[in-house]
């Protein structure tokens, strides 16, 4: 009895001990540390290789607290890491940068005395811009990259050339090599001060403060001296259906993007199933900014949010079909009908539909079944791809 209730004293006194899922630390063992706190782990995102590119996930519109976001460029960086990013483009507002006051407010008793800093932000202020932008639009590119080396991570330099959305609107350079040079009282001379440099232009967010999609006369010049390369067609949760056919028409690359301020964690509440924060997928040989630039010239890319994609037919065709195998699994002796598994092999989600039936989810590495005729083919439509403002793109599948 007397080793029955030692044996139950020792048991309980482990699971207690257990129960509380501490441990030592390895540098100091008067130090218990918690077993349920876990660090934030990089997401990974699994997407197929397509016509032999790799096919690299992008935020091509971001911001720090060198413009207007809240947070550092380090922990941008590693907050792409983390949602599984492979690049990352540093687009701080040229025109717009007001935590710059802040930062002098804080540093103004270090200057020489008789010497004041200002602000040299010129949005939103009675200053003008004679004098130009003082300060180095290139410094949070270089934290970026400083940071980026140590994830991996691709950092694409850019800036954001910001004007009166109604009327003007925002455009991201991007590959630019040196931000200090950009910025001209006339819009069309900042585009084409960028590109003098090599840098590609991308009309961002085109129907934000807007009543439509139509252009302004800045953007049709813009547009008729091909000015623009690229066009966000989904911007956070904004999608524009409209700028898929004006990309398809003017030859723009499509892009997706989180034109990220706060944090994704704070603006991004997504369930853990295939769904992801704004994405341009990018289809390049290398993640090198040379292979990176091609493919944005060469306009292969996908738009990529909250499940949704949106690109060219052709390319969308051959990401779903690089993303879900058919295999027939039994054929039916009696009428020669096959048994056809449809297997999703990425992290993304597909609503798609067959023949006349109803919509079916094809949740991520999943598969489902279904039923083709003897001499039938397999047609598939794909809901949550966009290939047009009304136009999804319906899917051939080999099997």
């Amino acid at each position: 009895m007397k080793r029955l209730f030692l044996l139950t004293a020792m048991l309980c006194a482990s699971m207690g001990v257990s129960a509380q899922s501490y441990y030592k630390d390895a540098g100091n063992p008067d130090l218990l540390r918690h077993h349920d706190r876990h660090s934030r782990q990089r997401r990974e995102v699994i997407l197929p290789e397509v016509n032999g590119y790799t096919v690299y996930k992008a935020d091509l519109h971001t911001h720090s607290i060198f413009s207007d976001g809240s947070v550092t460029p380090e922990f941008r960086v590693q907050e792409a890491w983390h949602d599984g990013l492979d690049v990352m483009a540093v687009t701080e507002h040229l025109e717009y940068r007001p935590y710059e006051q802040k930062m002098i407010n804080v540093l103004d008793d270090l200057l020489p005395e008789g010497t004041k800093a200002t602000n040299t932000n010129i949005i939103g202020t009675a200053k003008t811009d004679a004098a130009g932008i003082k300060s180095d639009l290139n410094y949070a590119v270089r934290l970026a990259e400083a940071a980026a080396r140590g994830y991996g991570l691709m950092i694409i330099p850019g800036i954001e050339i910001t004007r009166t959305p109604e009327t003007i609107g925002h455009y991201n350079a991007l590959f630019t090599t040196d931000n200090n040079t950009i910025h001209d009282t006339d819009p069309l001379q900042a585009f084409r001060n960028a590109r003098a440099q090599g840098a590609l232009v991308m009309h961002n967010h085109p129907g934000w403060r807007r009543q439509n999609l139509d252009l302004s006369e800045l953007e049709k010049k813009a547009y008729e001296a091909k000015l623009i390369d690229g066009i966000e067609v989904m911007n956070s949760t904004e999608f524009y259906p409209r700028a898929i056919t004006r990309a398809l028409k003017e030859g723009f690359f499509m892009a997706s993007n989180t034109d990220i301020h706060g944090s994704t964690v704070e603006d991004y509440q997504i369930p853990s199933g295939g769904k992801f924060r704004d994405m341009t997928f990018i289809l390049a040989k290398d993640k090198s900014l040379h292979s990176l630039k091609e493919a944005l010239k060469a306009r292969r890319t996908l738009a990529y949010s909250f499940g949704t994609i949106a690109g060219e037919e052709s390319l969308l065709k051959d990401f779903f079909k690089a993303s879900v195998k058919a295999k027939v699994v039994f054929t039916n002796p009696s009428n020669g009908s096959r048994t056809v598994s449809l297997t999703n092999t990425t992290s993304l989600e597909y609503t798609i539909r067959i023949g006349s039936g109803n919509p079916i989810n094809l949740d991520p590495f999943s598969t489902i079944n279904t039923t083709v005729a003897k001499d039938g083919k397999l047609v598939v439509k794909v809901e949550n791809m966009w290939s047009g403002e009304d136009s999804h793109p319906e899917v051939e599948l080999a099997f």
